[in-house]
Order: structure tokens, then sequence, then C-alpha cells
């Protein structure tokens, strides 16, 4: 008995349900057999997520880089990281796309006042793009920056509060 399959043409029949499958990027297609080399035998695959969270880790190191995202996703992670158990995101305010050997990175950044911006924005550039290329392999061929407030030394939304309200 011989079994056929459709050709691939990206629409499903009729009556089948496809489920969202995770992003992943594949970085080396492997080979298959004993003669091949072992660093060559399999695939690897890295999903989207890991670029978020190693480009959030990179622009964060970078001195003047107060914080990162747009206001509601600043206020909302505020209250995340101060419920107890609650983890900080690494990834909010970076956006990205991956292809199969590039990817293309876009960041909300809120600085420090006095930094010099373009300064900064070199800085985390040269940082994220570093940090990238060398722990996924990913060739990154933008990283646009969006600087969305610049945080005042007198701001206090981020200070503890030093005196209490109750005895």
């Amino acid at each position: 008995m011989s079994v056929q399959s459709a050709p691939a043409t990206g629409i499903a029949p009729a009556g089948a349900t496809t489920k969202p499958q995770p992003s992943t990027t594949a970085l080396a297609g492997g080979a298959i057999g004993a003669d091949e080399p072992a660093a060559t035998r399999g695939r690897t695959s890295i999903a989207d997520v890991v670029v978020v969270k190693v480009a959030g880790v990179a622009a964060r190191e970078i001195p003047g880089v107060h914080a990162m995202g747009g206001g509601l996703s600043r206020t909302i992670g505020a209250v995340r990281d101060r419920v107890p158990g609650g983890r900080s995101n690494v990834g909010r305010g970076v956006k990205v796309e991956v292809g199969e050997r590039q990817t293309a990175i876009d960041l909300d950044l809120v600085v420090e006042y006095g930094v010099p911006i373009a300064d900064l924005a070199r800085d985390v550039r040269e940082n994220v793009i570093h940090a990238v290329e060398r722990i996924t392999g990913l060739e990154v061929v933008e990283v646009n920056i969006a600087i969305n407030d610049v945080h005042l030394p007198d701001d206090e939304d981020d200070t503890p509060e030093t005196t209490s309200r109750v005895a």
C-alpha cells in the first residue's frame, strides 16, 4: 500500500484544525549519519523568547538605562515586581523579529536625566548586537531604539517610602 501526501501549499485541508506553533528559528540543518562529524548531527532551534531575554539583559547592562517598556507595561511590571514570588520581566520593552539566520530588535527605553541619548543609544546598540550574536549565533541586522521617557532625579515613583503611615 502506498501513502501519498498532498504538496505543502500552506493551506490546511477542509475541516482540519491547526495549532499555533511556538516561534523558533532553526540555526543549523544537521546531517544524519554515523559518518558525519558530531558537531553537525542534529538541528538547533532558538525560540524568539531567547532573543528577547538576551537583548533585554544586554540593554539593561548599560549605565543610564533606567527602565524599559512603555508607561503601561512599566506600571504593570512594577506591580508584578512587588508581588511576593513575582519575577521581573527582562523582556519588557523588547520586540524581536527572527528569521532563519537573522534577527531585528526593537527596544523601548527610559533614560536617566543628563545622560547623552545619542551616546547611550550607540552603547546599547553595540552591547545588544554583541550579546545576541555571541549567544545565539544569529546575525543582528538592526536594533531600533525608542526613548519613551526621561527619569528625573526627583521622580519618586521608584523610591520606597521612608516613613510609615501606621504606628
